[in-house]
């Protein structure tokens, strides 16, 4: 099976990366601004401006997944925009080429939290995190929820995902769709390691489609 993934070099889509790799996938990482180049052979690096809609689409022709974990740059004051801007072009080139399977990396702030609320709307979500979260949010339900020609899914990482989290590759964790997973200590967390196992084993198995999706401890 081929995957791509978008984002490739980031905290998320590297470990994702790493786990295709270990399991023998054949893999595309595709980054904005890095010209990583890597000696793996099952491995191979693009640098494409995902905007261009034509190129990004021929590039990934023939591909059985495209992973997008794209992000704008936490510390970019145009964040919203551009993202937006560039998760409509990458859904528009993942249609183009005819991937079979789109998977997008979204927030935590998607999450409902509550009939008809999600996680970003609440007084208790971080405000430090609102800007890139309402962008994921409204590209989940201007954009990619109305989407009925792909087989989409928006993956929706627990409220704590972050590199403080040191446990590393466990191969553990619980899933669902929609709702926050928390454990008995009513924390809702999961090493970057772990997300990139429950994704891959998502690649692996194909249960769910055209939802929100979510993991945790």
């Amino acid at each position: 099976m081929k995957i791509a993934v978008i984002g490739s070099t980031g905290f998320v889509g590297s470990n994702i990366i790493n786990e295709l790799v270990n399991r023998n996938f054949e893999v595309l990482g595709i980054s904005n601004s890095s010209t990583e180049s890597s000696s793996v052979t099952n491995l191979t690096y693009l640098n494409i401006d995902v905007n261009n809609i034509n190129e990004l689409a021929e590039k990934i022709k023939g591909y059985d997944v495209l992973i997008s974990a794209f992000s704008a740059g936490w510390s970019n004051p145009n964040y919203h925009e551009d993202y937006m801007n560039s998760s409509i072009s990458i859904q528009k080139a993942v249609i183009l080429a005819g991937i079979p399977r789109y998977i997008v990396i979204g927030g935590s702030g998607s999450l409902y939290v509550a009939e008809g609320v999600q996680a970003v709307d609440t007084d208790t979500f971080p405000e430090e995190f609102k800007t890139v979260a309402r962008a994921a949010k409204e590209y989940f339900l201007n954009h990619l929820k109305s989407e009925d020609t792909l087989n989409w899914l928006y993956f929706s990482p627990p409220f704590e995902m972050h590199p403080g989290i040191t446990i590393g590759r466990t191969g553990n964790y619980r899933f669902g769709t929609l709702n926050p997973i928390f454990d008995n200590n009513g924390k809702c967390f999961i090493s970057v390691e772990d997300l990139a196992v429950a994704i891959v084993d998502e690649v692996e198995n194909n249960k769910f489609n055209r939802t929100i999706y979510t993991v945790a401890y």
